[in-house]
């Protein structure tokens, strides 16, 4: 038997993760700012988070939300400390597409209309809705026709907005871009997103399944920007490394969808409850946004200080912990001098070199990575002199 795999090898047998750290089956230790797509933003075994599942693992594993059940409620509370605005309303799934899937019919149901609008480089899923307000075209076009219409916009172009009209159901937007290359949103944009959805009654659905829950330095990434969504999607740590997403709602939408309008086997088992519950105790108890802002700030300046002087280097950008560094060149041989030097990152886009750091990242192992960058970004540079 074979494994189908959607992702090129990286040539390492990884057997044990800790924190910020993971192991090869040769005792090699990595710094992961891979992280699973950013989905141990609380480190890997983080101690709560296992001790949680270990216990709901020895009660019960399988439950649908049909039936009560003890850690449902204790989890309820735990994301009341965390809650948004009047999101006072949760669904659990499975993955971040499928929260955009709810999210996207949602918005159809509430409002009759079936327009979207996305954005240009937006990354929303994999799944045929979600898929259909991503911008990527090699991802879109082998599957068309998908979930339509959709009308891509200019990100961070207020002008742009003029074009959004009565027909919308629903505008969808990351407020950091992250498979489009760690972009992330202006404040004027956010606020004049959220006025236009209101104007032209529209929702506005804020995707922050990989933004979202402290990576951004702020519990919601939205929150920097001073609104508040009519849905948000998260995922990836929310479960702390347990594959679980949700869709939060308010009041007013929730009461409008009904028995049938959407479903899930696993969505919202007692595992996934026990994880979240978990993973929302770890990010209030141990202050994770306001480290991940701290921290942020001090490797942003720290690779901006070291990087600055490459020709290559475009731009370095972010919002807390969600870094990227955008070159002029392909990345892959910078992601690769990375690697050997014991560092796991990602590419976002066609030029960007990726870090997503869980927030337990030291001072230490930034100076790591900056050295490792300015090695692998010096060779890119040398490698397109010669070629």
């Amino acid at each position: 038997m074979k494994l189908v795999t959607f992702y090129s090898g990286r040539g390492i047998n990884i057997v044990k993760g800790e924190n910020q750290y993971v192991w090869d089956d040769k005792g090699n230790k990595y710094l992961d700012l891979h992280a699973g797509h950013g989905v141990a933003f609380l480190g890997h075994n983080n101690k709560t988070i296992v001790r949680y599942l270990e216990k709901q693992m020895s009660e019960i594993m399988t439950l649908t939300t049909a039936f009560n059940t003890p850690i449902r409620e204790e989890m309820l509370k735990e994301l009341d400390k965390v809650k948004t605005g009047n999101l006072d309303n949760v669904f659990l799934l499975n993955s971040g597409s499928e929260a955009v899937e709810l999210a996207m019919k949602s918005a159809r149901k509430i409002t009759g209309r079936k327009k979207f609008i996305a954005f240009k480089n937006s990354f929303h899923g994999r799944t045929s809705g979600s898929l259909s307000v991503t911008w990527t075209k090699r991802y879109r076009e082998p599957f068309e026709p998908l979930l339509g219409p959709v009308d891509f916009l200019d990100f961070n172009n207020i002008d742009e907005l003029k074009k959004i009209d009565e027909n919308t159901a629903a505008i969808i937007v990351e407020p950091v871009q992250g498979e489009g290359g760690v972009i992330p949103a202006k404040e004027d944009f956010m606020k004049a997103l959220k006025e236009v959805s209101q104007d032209k009654g529209a929702l506005l659905i804020v995707d922050e399944v990989q933004s979202g829950f402290g990576r951004t330095g702020r519990v919601w990434a939205h929150q920097h920007f001073g609104i508040v969504p009519d849905i948000m999607t998260a995922g990836k740590a929310i479960g702390g490394g347990f594959p679980v997403s949700a869709v939060f709602m308010p009041d007013w939408i929730a009461e409008k969808l009904g028995e049938g309008d959407h479903g899930t086997t696993y969505g919202g088992n007692p595992m996934a409850a026990a994880a979240v519950t978990a993973a929302t105790k770890v990010l209030v108890e141990e202050n994770v946004a306001e480290q991940a802002k701290e921290k942020g700030e001090i490797f942003m300046r720290m690779l901006k200080d070291s990087l600055g002087d490459f020709k290559s280097v475009r731009e370095i950008r972010g919002l807390g912990l969600m870094i990227g560094i955008d070159l002029r060149l392909n990345p892959a041989h910078a992601i690769k001098v990375l690697q050997d030097s014991k560092i796991l990152s990602l590419k976002a886009g066609l030029t960007v070199i990726r870090f997503l750091s869980p927030y337990m990242i030291t001072q230490e192992d930034m100076e790591m990575v900056v050295n490792a960058a300015r090695k692998g970004i010096s060779e890119t540079e040398s490698k397109a002199v010669t070629s």
